[in-house]
């Protein structure tokens, strides 16, 4: 047969496609010449017979694996691409597809020989993904799969016995295959070991695909590793994008193993690792993968299990990580809230956590939807203040008298207060909006004067008085308070100022000064990734509000956005290990047993020439890809802004 760099093209092969290509290797001049391998797939796939395709396509599997064949790896990225369009066809399940898989895999980790000749440096690769997008959906399936010896074969990959681009598919089809309830102990037959495994590449997959790809010179890279992650169309700019989302998936993959375990409270002392659990913290998926909770998913499973919250609460650094995202913009801040939330109601640990979350969520105790869940506020409300009575008649004492100081400030806001202004007047609440409204005036003055503490007491003094149902001037009295606490530099109090307000505005469209303040506070603090998720939100809700034809991303906002994606993005620590341990950029690869770099990398002219444009996987849904790193800079020479420039600039409701 032709050799198989003839069949690679621009995208995968569909059956019709698969056709035509290999009709068109199979004639000269014009002229058919019949296909002599008798274990051709295409041919198989070709034929009109059902019963003989079936048959010709099961005598394909059991023999591929035994067979040497130029053919095999356009057979598999064939495969490859149906197991992904069509994962819930049986077909290819049936006839044997699984038995193939798990061979192939074998062979290529046992045979070196095999593994480097022609292009079988793709096939594991290959076979793993098809097993796991197999097994994806469909029970049946991945029955099939285990009773075909998957796991074995999966199970090498996990251990590195490759690379990390086999281990990122082998992980994730270890974790469909852990998903479903009637597969999950055939994978716990492993469980201390894939437990280890798991962790061990959750903790240290991004250094070492920095280490192996991001950070080596692009003319040394893997060749084959380049071809997987751009197909061939893509120069260092897709590849390093590309390179980027994938180390996420591998660690989100991982981190989705180990829930299945901690679903159903399995290894959960050896999840519960201490070190482990503060790494958890900073598994955030990154922009690439935002439709993957990671870490902060994990933690939430954990702290519906007793062990789990009580080693949570036992961290002070995973308490304080979800602090901060419970008043922050991230996609998963409901599941911050959730954690906290149980580990409050569970008397145990309860007084654990209290000092601390106190000061965080009494923020949050107006918020009224998040994420299409209603009355969180009343929740969080609900669990601060059920021991309030003890604590008010003294049979509680807490560490901390400014955590009891907040819980009063709740109880008076949420409980006094509404009782209050249940038996107001009608003429007292218009006499009440006319002083609130002279107040902010007043307070607004102050600040334009440069009287920041002042305006501070007053828009304060006016808050005090706002009845609680004037939600839009108290988001403003709130917006403003937090402005003059940037400008004091105190950015604990500017973060809860703008928090209120974010909480009392719409959340259809959120109050946009009190994000970017926000933003700005949190770059203060040195907490990056709540910086950026607000400057996102910031300019998206900018980009609603205005004509989006003429929209600009402000300077100010992209040189913010530049900043955070840079201290954020996922290599960040390992480039700075790199460095650290290098003094340069690491130029090479240590390359596992199988990879012969002087037959697999390649220089730039060869580069060009090389094979012609494999297509681009398509993995399950994954939102936010970035389009690179680069953004707006407009204005970035322009020097940093002195407090009284930032007070002439600053806008006030």
């Amino acid at each position: 047969m032709p050799s198989v760099l003839n069949f690679i093209g621009a995208h995968l092969l569909s059956d019709s496609a698969m056709e035509s290509q290999h009709q068109k290797n199979t004639t000269h001049k014009n002229v058919k010449v019949l296909c002599t391998n008798p274990c051709c797939f295409f041919c198989a796939m070709n034929e009109a017979d059902p019963s003989l395709r079936r048959a010709g396509i099961a005598k394909c599997f059991k023999e591929m694996p035994l067979r040497d064949d130029q053919e095999h790896v356009l057979a598999l990225s064939g495969l490859w691409n149906i197991a992904m369009t069509q994962p819930d066809d049986p077909e290819f399940p049936l006839l044997g597809i699984f038995e193939c898989a798990a061979n192939l895999i074998r062979r290529g980790i046992s045979d070196k020989e095999w593994l480097l000749r022609d292009q079988n440096i793709y096939i594991p690769y290959y076979a793993a993904h098809i097993i796991g997008s197999y097994t994806m959906n469909k029970v049946q399936f991945a029955e099939r799969a285990v009773k075909s010896g998957v796991i074995s074969s999966l199970m090498e990959l996990l251990r590195g016995k490759m690379s990390w681009v086999e281990k990122r598919v082998a992980v994730r089809a270890l974790g469909h295959l852990a998903s479903h309830e009637r597969t999950f102990e055939a994978i716990a037959v492993h469980e201390a070991e894939i437990i280890h495994q798991s962790m061990e590449t959750a903790s240290t997959c991004l250094d070492e695909v920095y280490v192996e790809f991001v950070g080596v010179e692009h003319t040394r890279r893997l060749k084959y590793h380049c071809d997987l992650l751009t197909r061939g169309t893509g120069g260092l700019e897709i590849e390093n994008r590309k390179a980027e989302e994938w180390a996420s998936q591998l660690q989100c993959w991982s981190l989705y193993l180990l829930n299945c375990f901690a679903c159903k409270e399995r290894s959960l002392n050896h999840i519960c690792n201490k070190e482990f659990l503060k790494k958890l913290c900073g598994m955030w998926g990154g922009l690439a993968n935002g439709s993957s909770p990671a870490g902060i998913g994990l933690i939430r499973n954990l702290c519906y299990t007793k062990t789990g919250r009580r080693n949570v609460a036992d961290s002070k650094e995973v308490i304080e990580s979800l602090c901060n995202t419970s008043r922050s913009s991230d996609e998963w801040q409901y599941m911050a809230i959730d954690c906290l939330l149980l580990i409050l109601k569970d008397p145990d640990t309860r007084y654990k956590v209290l000092n601390t979350a106190v000061l965080f969520l009494v923020d949050l105790v107006e918020l009224r939807s998040l994420r299409g869940r209603t009355k969180v506020g009343e929740a969080i409300t609900q669990t601060l203040l059920q021991d309030y009575n003890q604590l008010k008649y003294g049979n509680l004492d807490l560490k901390s008298k400014r955590a009891e100081r907040t819980l009063e400030e709740i109880w008076d806001l949420k409980v006094e207060r509404k009782k209050r202004e249940n038996i107001m007047t009608e003429e007292e609440a218009r006499e009440r909006r006319l002083v609130v409204g002279v107040m902010k005036q007043e307070g607004n003055q102050l600040f334009w004067s440069g009287d920041i503490e002042a305006a501070v007491l007053k828009y304060t003094e006016a808050l005090e008085l706002c009845p609680l149902k004037m939600r839009k001037e108290r988001v403003v009295l709130h917006s403003n308070r937090a402005q003059c606490h940037l400008l004091l530099r105190d950015t604990e109090s500017a973060i809860s100022d703008s928090t209120r307000a974010l909480n009392l505005s719409s959340v259809v469209s959120p109050h946009s000064k009190s994000l970017w303040r926000r933003s700005q506070a949190y770059d203060m603090k040195g907490l990056a990734k709540e910086s950026l998720m607000d400057c996102l939100m910031f300019i998206n809700d900018r980009i609603k509000s205005l004509d989006t034809n003429g929209v600009k991303i402000p300077y100010y906002a992209a040189r913010m956005i530049t900043k955070q994606m840079n201290t954020t993005w996922i290599f960040a620590t390992a480039r700075s290990k790199n460095l650290n341990n290098h003094g340069v950029e690491n130029q090479e690869s240590n390359g596992h047993h199988q990879v012969d770099e002087t037959t697999m990398t390649t220089d730039t002219r060869k580069r060009q020439k090389g094979i012609a444009g494999m297509p681009t996987i398509a993995e399950e849904p994954v939102i936010g890809i970035m389009q690179g790193r680069k953004l707006e800079r407009t204005g970035h020479k322009k020097k940093g802004l002195s407090v009284i420039d930032k007070l002439t600039r600053a806008k006030i409701g």
